[in-house]
């Protein structure tokens, strides 16, 4: 089947059965401020009803994945992609810290075709990363999708490119998104998740990230385009924080700071 074809159809399944679920994770953070009131209530409600909410409604497959902050891969969290298809070569995602309707809004992810991420500049390449191996671990999964479905959405992300920030760090138990975005990556190869951390979102979600690898086995693994991960050859880019926000990146043993890049 033709890629734009099988994009199509697998996006078709998205759709019609985004709705499911599975587990439900709830948001770990709790902000400061009074309880609706009653007028609030209403005009939420009110809303809901009279209001067009198009891109919300766009917003129809849900990924979960993991990240880590660039920079310190000892700092991981559970991520929830609330994604629209803008074309077969790029989707956007909402970022929760959660599956609930209290869910807090972390961040994005712009996710885009391996053909789109080599003709982006170099400089610009640093600040992506590859997919490849979040689907073929079995880590990044679908939520509520049948198998098939999930499979064939696999086989178009796997060959994806991923550019996060993340706006609310609410690992850090933060009350309210404070400091500037922090960009964030993902993982490349075993041992690099923890274990624990995988474990309690399978059990929580009800699946089995090994099985799902295994399955998986059958997706060709693209060739990385040179240039993503860049963290990986001693290039670690972030925005050092003028507010004095601490977001502890600590230098893992394994990576140099490049001397050109903004790091911790």
């Amino acid at each position: 089947m033709a890629k734009t074809s099988r994009w199509t159809a697998a996006c078709l399944v998205v759709c019609l059965v985004g709705g499911c679920g599975g587990g439900k994770t709830d948001s770990g953070v709790e902000p400061p401020g009074a309880a609706e009131s009653a007028k609030t209530q209403v005009l939420d409600a009110g809303a809901a009803v009279l209001q067009d909410k198009q891109p919300i409604d766009a917003l129809n497959a849900y990924l979960d994945g993991f990240h880590f902050y660039n920079g310190d891969m000892a700092a991981q969290m559970e991520a929830h992609h609330y994604c629209s298809v803008l074309n077969d070569d790029v989707i956007q995602c909402v970022i929760f810290d959660g599956s609930v309707r209290e869910a807090k809004i972390m961040g994005v992810e712009y996710i885009v075709s391996a053909e789109l991420f080599a003709g982006l500049p170099d400089d610009e390449k640093a600040l992506w990363h590859s997919h490849v191996h979040e689907v073929k671990s079995g880590t990044l999964v679908a939520p509520g999708l049948p198998e098939a479905a999930e499979h064939a959405l696999m086989e178009n992300l796997v060959g994806t490119y991923g550019k996060t920030w993340h706006t609310w760090h609410t690992d850090q138990d933060l009350e309210l998104p404070l400091g500037v975005p922090q960009l964030m990556m993902g993982f490349t190869k075993d041992g690099q998740a923890d274990p624990a951390m995988i474990a309690q979102r399978d059990e929580r979600l009800g699946i089995d990230s090994s099985d799902k690898r295994a399955k998986r086995a059958d997706i060709p693994a693209p060739p990385i385009v040179p240039g993503a991960d860049s963290w990986q050859q001693g290039k670690i880019i972030q925005i050092v924080d003028p507010t004095g926000q601490v977001h502890d990146h600590a230098q893992p043993q394994d990576q140099t700071k490049d001397e050109n890049a903004t790091s911790k």
